[in-house]
C-alpha cells in the first residue's frame, strides 16, 4: 500500500481526521453492504442480540440506544425486525429469533465474517491490537467515553 505522507509526516497528522475517515469508511461500507442484503446496520444489531439467547426488549433498546452514534432510537428497528419475521416477541417482553430469522441473521454474519476479512487484509493482529490500544487510550486521555465504559 502507498501511504499519503512519509512516516516523518504521517506522525504529525491530526488523529482527529485520520479516525473520522478510518470510521466513514468501515461504516460506509458496512452499511452498504447489509442494505444490499436488504437490512440495516441497526437491524443487524438486533438480530445479533437476540441470536445467542433470548433478550428483554428493554435490555436490547437500551443496550443499543444511539450505538455509534446512530442519533435513533432502536424502537422502530426492533419492530421492524418483528415486522420481518424475522423476531418474535413474548407477552412478558422478550425477544427470540424465529426460524426465518435464524436463517438471515447467518446469512448476515457471513456477511460481517467477510467484511471483516476485507478490512482486516495486511494487517497483522499485533498491528490491529496496537491499533486499538492506541484509539482506547486517545478516548482516555481526552475524558472520552466509549459504550463499555
Amino acid at each position: 500500500m502507498q501511504y499519503t505522507h512519509t512516516d516523518a509526516e504521517l506522525v504529525q497528522q491530526p488523529i482527529g481526521y485520520w479516525s473520522w475517515a478510518a470510521y466513514k469508511a468501515v461504516i460506509d461500507r458496512t452499511r452498504a453492504a447489509l442494505a444490499g442484503i436488504g437490512t440495516t446496520q441497526p437491524q443487524w444489531w438486533v438480530l445479533n442480540q437476540v441470536a445467542g439467547a433470548p433478550k428483554a426488549r428493554d435490555e436490547v433498546s437500551a443496550l443499543l440506544r444511539n450505538y455509534l452514534d446512530t442519533g435513533q432510537e432502536m424502537e422502530p428497528e426492533i419492530d421492524e425486525t418483528i415486522a420481518r419475521g424475522w423476531i418474535t416477541q413474548t407477552p412478558d417482553g422478550h425477544l427470540t429469533l424465529t426460524a426465518d430469522g435464524r436463517a438471515f441473521y447467518e446469512k448476515a454474519a457471513a456477511l460481517q465474517t467477510d467484511l471483516w476479512t476485507e478490512r482486516h487484509a495486511g494487517i497483522s493482529d499485533e498491528e490491529y491490537l496496537t491499533t486499538m490500544k492506541v484509539l482506547q487510550r486517545f478516548i482516555h486521555n481526552t475524558g472520552g467515553k466509549a459504550w463499555h465504559h
